[in-house]
């Protein structure tokens, strides 16, 4: 699981504890080395700052030591790297994307869905970011196109952006429960 722009938090490491439950592994790559930042403008600055060539190096690292068969999760930001391996690594086995959302189709894209792989993808219905940049949209059209039996997409009432981080102020605790609990069905269906 790929963590936001704020970096690897305490509530990013507990969501990966909740969804790894006493069955499942579930992996945290630091990806800014022990950094963190505290608010979304010092994030993306501290993302400039170490660089998306850096990034992408240590996502491909974190990969190379998880195994072959592999759900991709990602935060917002982090979504970018776990779509992005979803749609083109042969380990995808499912994605969790949450609260962000690439098109597959359109001039920023990572190509098709890839046959037989399950996604979920979760969000607030009044989040800014999510529902007001198209990434509600984006989730919409890659369930339609993969039909219902392999995308589902979840909205939760509220306008909190990293509402599933319990370190932060935007925590939302009840619509945690319930993105755990979908996850982990996802999780358990795959194996």
């Amino acid at each position: 699981m790929f963590h936001h722009v704020l970096g690897l938090t305490d509530g990013v490491r507990e969501l990966a504890r909740r969804l790894a439950g006493d069955t499942h592994v579930v992996h945290t790559p630091d990806l800014y080395g022990g950094r963190i930042a505290s608010t979304l403008e010092d994030g993306f600055e501290l993302k400039e700052e170490i660089g998306d060539d850096v990034l992408d190096e240590r996502v491909e690292v974190a990969i190379a030591e998880c195994g072959d068969e592999l759900v991709f999760a990602g935060l917002s930001l982090g979504v970018l790297s776990a779509q992005r391996l979803a749609q083109s690594s042969p380990a995808a086995r499912g994605a969790l994307l949450y609260e962000a959302c690439v098109p597959i189709t359109g001039e920023w894209t990572f190509g098709p869905w890839p046959a037989g792989v399950p996604v979920q993808i979760h969000g607030m219905d009044g989040d800014e970011f999510f529902a007001g940049e198209g990434d509600l949209d984006a989730a919409r059209g890659l369930a339609a196109s993969i039909g219902p039996d392999l995308g589902q997409v979840f909205t939760y009432a509220g306008e909190d952006h990293l509402f599933l981080d319990s370190s932060l102020p935007s925590f939302d605790a009840a619509a945690t429960e319930l993105v755990v609990a979908r996850s982990r069905a996802l999780l358990d269906a795959v194996g």
